[in-house]
């Protein structure tokens, strides 16, 4: 894969970003909602993968599939989207642990994948997405031969 400065830059940040967490107040001040390219935790995801693919599980609650966003671009999965305020329900709030409001997530890819395969699935609150890897990005067997 080639150099690039936009995703060192961003790596750099995120890496000062983590070094400095947890001196003066800390997660206090941090919402649950960053906009823009966020260091935060949300949504919460699971990545793994297989010879042939690569598995992404998004939790994302409360937010309509209409709500969400997923692009794949040079590595980077990106998801974003909005939680909104049922607005059909007037309530006095005792506690509320959930945020609402824009959110967006970059997930660094281990590897390329071919994006014409993408296979993106939305049930129960979790963002179910199935990328499968490029050919020349797929381990080979070599035959290993005797002289």
């Amino acid at each position: 894969m080639a150099f690039d400065i936009l995703r060192e830059m961003e790596n750099l940040r995120r890496e000062i970003d983590s070094a400095f967490k947890g001196f003066g107040v800390g997660n206090y001040l941090e919402p649950a909602f960053l906009p823009g390219l966020s260091t935060g935790r949300y949504p919460q995801v699971n990545l793994a993968e297989d010879q042939d693919n690569l598995y992404v599980e998004i939790l994302v609650p409360g937010v309509s599939s209409k709500e969400l966003n997923l692009t794949v671009m040079r590595g980077v999965m990106t998801v974003s989207g909005e939680r909104k305020e049922d607005a059909h329900a007037e309530k006095i709030w005792h506690r509320r642990e959930r945020g609402l409001g824009k959110f967006m997530r970059t997930i660094d890819l281990p590897c390329e994948v071919d994006t014409d395969k993408i296979v993106a699935k939305f049930q129960n609150g979790v963002l179910f997405v199935t990328l499968p890897k490029r050919e020349e990005d797929k381990p080979k067997k070599v035959s290993v031969v005797a002289k």
